[in-house]
């Protein structure tokens, strides 16, 4: 597989991920998707800053470009393929890095561009960036989780695209953004999803 196809394949999966992680963070709210807010009835405030599709798409580009970068980079310090069972210090490193950065060149992308932070572009970088570093922190666990599906599911569950990839970005999502942002309920919430839910500022 050429990077190009493993990025693509990192990208559409971190999409899905994303996607999933609200149903365990909002099980009972209706999400903002912006513009795709039409194709299921919802009401649209914005057509893309600021929404769920915004942040599924941001950062799931962020993260498949620092993911490969990162797994170059330790695999020329290691001299070898970097792989959780052989080297699993430098992977749970590798893990955190490439989530911080990933996330953090997101969130910098979005203060600068995002028209919503017109005037306090430097306030909404610091924040993000530190919401990032609390975040990724939570995330050490996602190494493990394939392991935990080949004990209780069988080592073909643990080795699949759902047990070895989705699985473990999608919880990964869902506590790097509920401790960081504290993204859970009817908390972080955006002015259309507040009133999606009839809920008050």
């Amino acid at each position: 597989m050429s990077l190009a196809q493993a990025m693509a394949t990192t990208f559409g999966t971190y999409c899905v991920a994303d996607f999933l992680s609200n149903f365990l963070q909002h099980p009972t709210q209706s999400m903002d998707y912006g513009f795709f807010n039409n194709l299921i009835g919802r009401e649209v405030g914005e057509n893309f800053w600021g929404t769920r599709t915004e942040h599924i798409v941001g950062v799931a580009a962020c993260l498949a470009a620092t993911d490969h970068a990162s797994q170059s980079i330790f695999k020329k310090a290691l001299g070898k393929e970097l792989c959780f069972a052989k080297s699993p210090t430098a992977f749970v490193a590798h893990t955190f890095l490439f989530i911080f950065a990933g996330v953090t060149i997101y969130v910098a992308g979005d203060s600068a561009l995002n028209p919503a932070h017109e005037g306090k572009r430097m306030e909404e970088f610091k924040e993000g960036t530190y919401a990032t570093y609390v975040g990724s922190n939570t995330a050490w666990f996602e190494p493990y989780v394939p392991v935990a599906v080949a004990r209780f599911a069988g080592p073909v569950a643990g080795a699949s695209w759902v047990g070895s990839s989705l699985l473990p970005a999608t919880l990964a999502y869902a506590t790097v953004k509920g401790v960081g942002w504290n993204d859970w309920g009817n908390s972080g919430l955006n002015d259309t999803e507040m009133k999606l839910n009839g809920l008050k500022k």
